[in-house]
């Protein structure tokens, strides 16, 4: 099964090179792998460390993982870090993180790749963060007898793990020495079959979001925009969510309520189409600052990469994009800083848009009449709005502390 597994690597990998023909990502992907393994050694070629190994899929997942290198940086500081990235929206904005003494990206998982590269690097530990199963470096890893972390993870029976073709994909997870999961019902599910060392630890991302906002930045041209009004503030947005978002901006009795919308994507194009929708009284950021007067603008468009999880200070209330796609985006940012949340159906396999939609913190909206009549409610009702960003405040409280657990949990390995 291992060969059809790496052929199918093959083919991915194969893949990528044509698409890199004509996408810029497939390029970039392609790209930071040319002679990686040449340009590894070279980066360890002084050094005599131990090293501690942090994967991450992409930039939502390393955001999971930091708190988690700086609480291993704290407990371990004779151990350097080394980064890797499977996709290039990850590496190129964190290429330089400054608590890593080596970032680059994970060579294709094939068997050869894998050994070599675990030759190279020599990692006395390895962490791998939520979904981000490369089965050729489990294995490798597990032969050399090297302590293996999975962590922020949630498992559902739908999953592939636990079909009937599954089998061999679950028994890989025997691979990790550990498996630290956000729920009981994974934990659960892993030991029915038979995967027994895991344990509940929560989600690292309630850990991280805390931190962003107890040290928030401040931003004036913002401050500025948003003067005394009360702000619906969007965030990682895609068209749909846009067009619903319009609706609700463009009603007469909304009229005194301002927006600022992050999009996902931020490419030229996606701008242009959010500045075309919403016309002559919206704002790019960028240009914020070369106007004295901004009066007559009422909805501000952020057109650069990392600023949204230190924006939702000003907002009065959140609506979180991907709920009419793949998935929400990350609502926990916007929970750190008592907003309420709102956002599209698409949300099940989120345990936090499960448990802040019990908790009465947050809502999900199908169309135009189920956003308005809870933003009416929130921005209309104190009452109601004071009770929804007290418990969204208490969530994020009650489930800090994750990469403590972890960090206790390696110590006892």
């Amino acid at each position: 099964m291992r060969y059809f597994y790496t052929f199918g690597i093959l083919c991915y990998g194969l893949g990528i090179r044509l698409a890199s023909l004509f996408n810029e990502k497939a390029k970039l992907w392609l790209k930071g792998r040319t002679d990686i393994f040449g340009a590894i050694e070279t980066a360890l070629a002084n050094n005599h460390a131990p090293l501690a190994w942090f994967h991450s899929s992409s930039l939502g997942e390393f955001e999971q993982c930091r708190p988690v290198i700086d609480s291993f940086k704290e407990q371990y500081p004779e151990y350097k870090i080394f980064v890797t990235f499977f996709s290039p929206s990850g590496y190129e904005i964190r290429k330089n993180y400054p608590k890593a003494d080596y970032v680059f990206y994970l060579p294709l998982d094939t068997i050869a790749n894998a050994k070599r590269f675990i030759k190279i690097v020599n990692p006395q530990k390895a962490f791998f963060v939520k979904y981000d199963f490369w089965f050729n470096y489990l294995h490798v890893l597990m032969t050399n007898n090297i302590p293996t972390i999975l962590f922020s993870s949630i498992f559902r029976p739908n999953q592939y793990f636990f079909k009937w073709y599954g089998r061999w994909f679950c028994n890989q997870l025997k691979a990790f020495t550990h498996l630290f999961v956000q729920n009981k019902e994974s934990e659960n599910l892993l030991k029915s079959h038979g995967i027994n060392s895991c344990s509940v630890a929560g989600d690292t991302r309630f850990d991280q979001v805390n931190r962003i906002a107890s040290a928030v930045n401040q931003f004036p041209d913002v401050e500025r925009f948003v003067a005394d009004t009360k702000v619906l503030l969007a965030g990682s947005t895609w068209e749909p969510d846009e067009r619903l978002l319009k609706t609700f901006i463009d009603q007469p009795h909304n009229k005194d309520i301002k927006m600022i919308v992050a999009p996902h994507e931020i490419h030229s194009e996606h701008i242009d189409s959010i500045q075309k929708l919403f016309g002559a009284r919206c704002v790019k950021y960028s240009e914020l600052s070369t106007m004295p007067d901004v009066k007559n603008y009422d909805v501000l468009i952020i057109d650069n990469i990392g600023m949204l999880s230190s924006l939702y200070q000003y907002a009065y209330v959140a609506y979180i994009g991907g709920g009419f796609g793949k998935g929400i985006h990350n609502i926990l940012e916007a929970l750190a800083f008592a907003k309420p949340v709102c956002f599209g159906p698409n949300y099940m396999k989120f345990q936090e848009a499960k448990d802040i939609i019990r908790l009465q913190g947050g809502v999900s909206v199908s169309d135009e009449q189920s956003l308005e009549k809870v933003l009416s409610f929130w921005f209309i009702d104190n009452e109601v709005y004071v009770k929804a960003a007290d418990v969204c405040r208490q969530y994020v409280a009650d489930n800090k502390g994750t990469s403590d657990k972890i960090m206790n949990m390696l110590m006892k390995l």
